[in-house]
């Protein structure tokens, strides 16, 4: 297997990387939002705002 970060050997240590610098360079590409996972915004899933009791009818 090889490091997705240089494409050197991976070290178990490390793996999936070669090297602590590697892995580093990896999170923080995460951290700068360089990494994203695309998804699809749905209306259906957006939790809608709580009703408000109609005063009319608490009575």
């Amino acid at each position: 297997m090889t490091c997705p970060i240089c494409s050197k050997e991976t070290d178990a240590k490390y793996r999936p990387f070669c090297s602590r610098r590697c892995a580093d360079i990896d999170l923080g590409r995460w951290l700068n939002e360089s990494y994203v996972i695309p998804a699809e915004d749905r209306e259906d899933e957006r939790p809608s705002a709580p009703e408000t009791p109609d005063p009319d009818t608490l009575n």
